[in-house]
């Protein structure tokens, strides 16, 4: 694959990932419990509490941001700012995110559940399209003149 595609492969899953959390808002309490947003969450959406849809449009907004810097280190959109290093950061968000399932079982093995494993091995895949594609692009992020 071409520097690029990882990079703007990495944007659109941030971009459909940010969608998809401004679905649940849409979809309600029974949406938030199955894409594993906890039970607090789901009863307060069912209250009507603000909160639990401030919370997930907050989610949602850092999902667009970060897309925008993979479209931007992919040269999609003018370059952000500390372009390399909002990258390298993003990359290894996801990547630590996905070893929540290694955590939970050291230290918290009864909260373990089927939405850890998969929203970690989703997470897994967003990271790798952002590390790999950080690190094929290098070059041309680290071009002179340029701020990271």
């Amino acid at each position: 694959m071409q520097d690029r595609t990882w990079l703007i492969v990495g944007g659109v899953l941030s971009a459909i990932a940010a969608l998809a959390h401004l679905a649940i808002i849409v979809g309600g309490p029974d949406w938030y419990r199955f894409f594993g947003a906890g039970e607090g969450m789901a009863q307060a959406a069912e209250r009507g509490d603000v909160r639990a849809a401030l919370i997930t449009i907050g989610i949602a907004a850092v999902l667009l941001v970060w897309s925008a810097y993979a479209f931007s280190g992919a040269g999609l959109i003018p370059r952000l700012p500390l372009l390399r290093t909002g990258l390298v950061a993003i990359s290894a968000v996801y990547l630590l995110r996905a070893l929540a399932p290694v955590a939970i079982l050291l230290f918290r093995p009864g909260l373990m559940s089927p939405f850890w494993w998969w929203s970690s091995a989703i997470v897994l895949v967003y990271g790798l399209c952002y590390a790999v594609g950080t690190q094929a692009a290098w070059p041309r992020l680290s071009g002179a003149g340029q701020a990271s």
